[in-house]
């Protein structure tokens, strides 16, 4: 799971590397800006033995202790473990007399296998200096022993100090995997979220962890902090999906409200909950953004159903929209739709006729065409015609709707006046 110190070394050391060489006060030899640019070569092309090397006599020509722990960590990612722990010792007899030489030896030493002597060290190391880095570095010892409880405990010192969220984010892990603690360290998270904000290291690991624990709320809870943070597209779909798959889709129509997301999927959701006063407003706007008759047609049709009782200047507004859909475009939906209008309201009854005969002669067979023209022979009084195509109707599927049987109803009911 870690590459516990070596790793984390070998990143900070490479940054510094990449950046710029010590910063001598001033010169004491003539080459030592020759010999920085050799050990600055070497370790930019990996020659970490020979980059020590280099630093070690510009330590030992300059005396500045830069070079020395320029020396050591090139050794360190070297390998060179016990000649890095030799130098040390050689150096001084008091262990914590330099805190960096302490550091580069915990490191040596946790390399070796030795790890008791690096947690002495360590341990000593924190209490003496209380700097963050140094509880890190004794917590990454006692991970790297397996004892994560101690571990813990260092870690809860080095977060206390400033709230790093990176530190938080090994504690979560210790306890996620290590200790099987999955809601104490969900909760450590959270809290942090709470406090600091859901930063995107913080967010992915809780994200990772309900994932796990098919938590698809806590999913929900952190995609929607992460969307608010940063309007990303990939985020958004998340958020789509959960909601779609929870069917919740009050709430995941709210959320495409408030963001302004999605406004087909939005439309979808409007007429689903026959919002149509919505829908037709979306479609509308729909329709303008993109020139698309398909919208203004659909726009048209929920304008239609948005009203119990439609007033005369909304309807010739929905006929009018029709009329210039139908021109644009062959759909037979929208054909049907301005026919049944005509039919039905008395507008214009042969001329509704006139559409829905052009949509049959597209698809014959349909049960909802057919009941329309069966209306209109019924509107024109002609009951026997409108008889016998509405029980064609009744056998086809979808002859079961309720309009179809409701027109029956009245088809039937002209013919029994016919009869008499």
């Amino acid at each position: 799971m870690y590459k516990y110190i070596l790793g984390i070394f070998v990143l900070v050391f490479m940054s510094a590397c990449s950046q710029q060489p010590p910063h001598p006060s001033q010169k004491v030899f003539d080459q030592e800006d020759l010999y920085i640019m050799y050990a600055l070569d070497a370790e930019q092309h990996k020659h970490y033995k020979a980059a020590s090397k280099v630093y070690e006599s510009l330590y030992d020509k300059a005396g500045k202790k830069e070079y020395l722990y320029r020396s050591l960590e090139n050794a360190i990612v070297a390998k060179e473990y016990g000649l890095v722990v030799k130098k040390i010792d050689a150096l001084s007899d008091d262990e914590l007399e330099d805190f960096n030489l302490a550091r580069l030896k915990v490191i040596a030493l946790v390399e070796l296998g030795e790890l008791n002597k690096a947690k002495n060290l360590a341990v000593k190391l924190s209490r003496t200096t209380h700097e963050a880095k140094d509880y890190i570095l004794a917590a990454d010892v006692y991970i790297k022993s397996k004892e994560y409880d101690l571990a813990l405990k260092y870690l809860d010192s080095a977060y206390m100090q400033n709230y790093d969220e990176k530190v938080l984010d090994k504690i979560s892990i210790i306890l996620y995997v290590n200790l099987h603690k999955t809601k104490d360290a969900i909760a450590r998270l959270e809290t942090h979220t709470r406090m600091h904000g859901c930063s995107q290291l913080i967010c992915n690991r809780l994200i990772g962890f309900y994932s796990n624990e098919n938590n698809v709320d806590g999913l929900l809870s952190i995609y929607k902090r992460m969307y608010a943070l940063k309007k990303s597209d990939s985020i958004a779909k998340k958020i789509i999906q959960i909601y779609s798959y929870k069917r919740d889709y009050v709430k995941l129509t709210d959320f495409l409200q408030e963001y302004h997301l999605d406004n087909e999927l939005l439309l979808q959701l409007y007429v689903a909950a026959k919002n149509y006063k919505m829908a037709y407003k979306l479609a509308f706007k729909l329709y303008k953004e993109s020139g698309d008759y398909s919208y203004l047609g659909q726009s048209a049709i929920y304008k239609y159903e948005s009203y119990k009782n439609i007033s005369p200047k909304a309807l010739q507004n929905v006929v009018a929209n029709l009329k210039l859909v139908t021109k644009k475009t062959n759909e037979t939906l929208y054909m049907n739709y301005l026919g049944y209008i005509l039919i039905d309201h008395n507008i214009n009854v042969k001329e509704g006729m006139k559409y829905i005969r052009q949509v049959l002669k597209i698809q014959p067979n349909s049960a909802y065409y057919l009941d329309s023209l069966a209306w209109g022979y019924y509107k024109l009084g002609q009951c026997k015609k409108a008889h016998q195509i509405i029980r064609k109707v009744v056998k086809l599927e979808g002859g079961d709707d309720p309009e179809v049987l409701m027109h029956l109803k009245k088809i039937n009911k002209c013919m029994k006046g016919k009869r008499k």
